[in-house]
């Protein structure tokens, strides 16, 4: 099933993205509809440069605390995405690449696939539960 959903995406978002500039073009003109989706990816590079600026400075503030900054490298994936879309020629694709560059809408896509909970530590019960995040996870260390 997840093949036939990837399988859909890589052959139906070019059929639309084609689609909607098709009749984008006939509406306002092809030279418009050009120019629109350059300046709609030369606007969203922007937004993303800034965006991602500012996200590596939390991260460097985070990481200068001690603190582990897992959400915001995941903040920072989703922007890398919202770059990727906002790079495509189409207005499907820059419409959820501007949906990306809104930071509610990240957090929410980041509370829908990650779990997180409050880190306890150790010796101190009492310490403020919302001081810290984790993310539950495994790992294993491999020696060379």
């Amino acid at each position: 099933m997840p093949l036939f959903i990837l399988l859909a995406l890589i052959i139906g978002l070019p059929l639309i993205e084609i689609y909607i500039l098709i009749e984008v073009g006939a509406e306002i003109g092809a030279l418009p509809t050009i120019a629109l989706a350059i300046l709609t990816a030369v606007i969203g590079t922007w937004l993303v440069r800034h965006q991602g600026f500012g996200l590596l400075l939390r991260v460097r503030e985070m990481a200068d605390r001690g603190e582990l900054p897992a959400l915001e490298m995941m903040d920072g994936a989703l922007l890398i995405v919202a770059g990727l879309f906002l790079l495509l020629p189409g207005f499907l694709t820059d419409a959820v690449g501007f949906m990306l560059l809104i930071p509610l809408v990240r957090q929410l896509i980041i509370r829908r696939y990650v779990r997180v909970i409050p880190a306890h530590h150790r010796g101190s019960p009492e310490s403020n539960p919302t001081a810290s995040r984790m993310i539950e996870g495994e790992y294993r260390r491999e020696d060379p």
